[in-house]
């Protein structure tokens, strides 16, 4: 499917570069580079946006994770796959994602609070809040893989 839409990366290089400012801060972070991709995974299938799940699954794929944990990411809740560190990044997450819709309750923070530290939740928000706004650019925009 070819898009007509706007390429903002022609129309607004400040905005792009202001966004690869993000994705820089988000990838220097102290989190495991396979813990990133699943936050990524899980945000781009929430969002549905076909180009970030697209790059952040072949990304996952190069990283070393299996094909098989990330068929499941979209059912994390019901998987044996993952570890108790993954699966509060991927309610962090789902949380944050579905902002609107689910708030942060305290006991929600708590929860995942309990398996980072500081600085790794500071972190692992950011790259949540980082992929989320990479979705919208590729959904508003119909970008494509």
């Amino acid at each position: 499917m070819h898009s007509h839409r706007l390429n903002y990366h022609q129309a607004a290089p400040r905005v792009f570069e202001a966004m690869l400012g993000l994705e820089r801060a988000q990838v220097d972070s102290s989190l495991e580079r396979s813990l990133r991709e699943l936050v990524k995974v899980r945000a781009s299938q929430l969002n549905g946006c076909a180009l970030c799940l697209d790059m952040h699954g072949s990304d996952a794929l190069k990283a070393r994770e299996s094909a098989r944990r990330l068929l499941a990411v979209g059912t994390w809740e019901d998987s044996p796959l993952f570890s108790e560190r993954e699966r509060a990044a991927l309610l962090w997450t789902d949380h944050l994602s579905l902002l609107a819709q689910r708030g942060v309750p305290e006991a929600i923070y708590r929860e995942v609070a309990g398996q980072f530290d500081d600085q790794q939740l500071a972190e692992l928000t950011l790259c949540i809040a980082t992929i989320n706004a990479w979705n919208r650019f590729g959904v508003a925009f119909a970008m494509q893989p």
